[in-house]
């Protein structure tokens, strides 16, 4: 009997979630991906709550993954090129603290790497002005309602990114 495969979960808000987790979804060694909310008060909040901007929410999006396949870095990478991470509460025409730039981590591994990560891009001068991206510890996920899950790959569509 072959041993069972150890999957990892990494949790990153990036502004609007479907184009998020396409970007993700994308990735090999990604085995899942699902959309929801992170980092607020309210218990089970739905869309339409954390769209008034009270429940403290951010839209994120939860990466199952396969560490032989796909490192932490490799997500981290395409968190940073998912969205503006310059821009507090904002990514493009979205406007709330439900948009911010976060990475919720898992881990201490995972907060040492994303410390470095946000240090290291905040140093490439790839971003014209100071990345605001919060490193947090990851709270209770709360799955967004099933039309959000797969939003893009169920519409042919691909991206919500703006360019900046």
């Amino acid at each position: 009997m072959a041993p069972e495969k150890s999957l990892e979960t990494a949790t990153f808000g990036a502004g609007c979630f479907w184009g998020v987790e396409e970007a993700f979804r994308r990735v090999p060694g990604v085995v899942d991906t699902a959309v929801g909310f992170m980092g607020g008060t309210a218990e089970n909040p739905t869309y339409e709550g954390v769209c008034t901007g009270r429940t403290g929410h951010a839209e994120v999006v939860q990466v199952t993954y396969d560490p032989e396949k796909v490192s932490y870095s490799k997500l981290l990478e395409t968190f940073w090129d998912a969205h503006d991470p310059t821009t507090p509460n904002r990514q493009g025409p979205d406007i709330g603290t439900q948009y911010r730039s976060v990475i919720f981590f898992h881990t201490h591994e995972q907060e040492a790497e994303a410390r470095a990560s946000k240090e290291e891009m905040d140093q490439s001068g790839k971003f014209r002005r100071p990345i605001v991206t919060a490193i947090e510890p990851a709270g209770t996920f709360w799955r967004a309602e099933e039309y959000h899950q797969q939003y893009f790959a169920k519409r042919g569509g691909g991206q919500c990114r703006t360019v900046w």
